[in-house]
């Protein structure tokens, strides 16, 4: 399989087949922002993913000339690529509002860039189906169900507000502690034999709200 058509689900996969290792397989640290429109209402999310460095190298591998990282351009077709294997997943973007779920259009502005120690970053934009008055509270989560990829906020300005509108503002509400029961849990035998449609991932993810007057 060549470099360009590793996609985020399956090039940790080729790295671990020697290898045993509990979940997760894939690190990212996110940042991202929730974006408002000119009448208030908020349109989307807009994201940034840094990946770990086992990725990263094999994002990378083959790229890049005289040593140097690989253009954007270069990365694109594994832009496209992770991002269309990411659709039947949402995203791994769950988001609500007034206790219902907020539906995302397919992603806009996609693109991968790599930074001088040659650690890749995937940026797109999310649009709501429908943007949404900021009235009421809204918020959403970034998490893999499965827990393969563990994603985290970043510790510095991990979720900012675009264009929001005066008084607005945003929290993180961290999850509760995992119990004993749950930590014994983490094992690769237990994700195997995980049944469909489990959700264990959103234990483990924190919520951002954004709240406005």
């Amino acid at each position: 399989m060549k470099p360009l058509k590793i996609s985020i689900l399956s090039a940790l996969a080729l790295a671990w087949v020697a290898v045993a290792q509990a979940h997760p397989h894939v690190w990212v640290a996110v940042r991202s922002e929730t974006v408002f429109g000119p009448e208030g209402k908020i349109l989307g999310v807009r994201h940034a993913w840094e990946f770990d460095e086992m990725y990263s190298a094999f994002a990378v591998q083959g790229l890049g000339k005289d040593g140097k990282p690989p253009t954007r351009e270069e990365l694109a077709p594994l832009a496209k690529t992770n991002v269309e294997s990411l659709a039947e997943f949402d995203y791994f973007t769950y988001a609500k509002q007034n206790g219902a779920k907020a539906a995302f259009k397919p992603p806009e502005g996609v693109y991968l860039e790599a930074n001088d120690k040659k650690i890749v970053t995937l940026h797109f934009f999310l649009p709501l189906e429908t943007p949404v008055p900021a009235k009421k509270p809204f918020s959403f989560q970034v998490y893999d169900p499965t827990y393969f990829v563990a994603f985290a906020f970043e510790k510095k300005d991990p979720v900012k507000l675009a264009q929001a509108p005066s008084g607005c503002s945003i929290s993180l509400v961290e999850p509760a502690p995992l119990v004993a029961t749950d930590n014994q849990k983490l094992s690769e035998a237990f994700f195997q034999n995980m049944s469909p449609g489990a959700d264990f991932g959103v234990k483990l993810a924190t919520r951002a709200i954004v709240a406005c007057p």
